[in-house]
């Protein structure tokens, strides 16, 4: 499922992937690369059995491409590093931005962040510490 995502622009079930439901404080990596994508600071349940997010961590590591397929215009997104097929950007999130990048699970590995300094993700442990 992770290639087929990743390469062929896949797309997982809903309420069937590994991270829809994930509450945990954490970020979402690139499973191609390791680049540093979501947070889960930005993550909501928006209902639609994918994970959702207001924004990625950081922006520069994001690209859009505009996908003709399935008889629909959207914006896809994809990892600038890998160029994986992550999932879509719809205009229909929570306000200020009013974005909802969904996402493949399958295209995400996610750090815990008790696992952030381990795996080389340190720079991201003041995210989540409580003032």
């Amino acid at each position: 499922m992770q290639y087929e995502v990743t390469q062929n622009n896949a797309t997982e079930p809903p309420f069937n992937n590994e991270y829809w439901n994930n509450e945990k404080e954490g970020i979402y990596v690139d499973i191609v690369s390791g680049e540093p994508l979501f947070s889960s600071l930005h993550k909501y349940d928006s209902g639609c059995g994918w994970p959702s997010f207001t924004r990625p961590l950081h922006a520069e590591n994001i690209k859009g491409k505009t996908d003709y397929s399935h008889g629909m215009i959207r914006t896809e997104v994809r990892s600038k590093e890998a160029d994986s097929h992550l999932g879509h950007i719809f205009d229909d999130g929570p306000s200020p931005g009013g974005l909802r990048y969904c996402i493949n699970s399958a295209a995400l590995r996610f750090i815990p962040k008790e696992e952030l300094e381990e795996k080389g993700y340190g720079e991201y442990t003041h995210l989540f510490e409580k003032p």
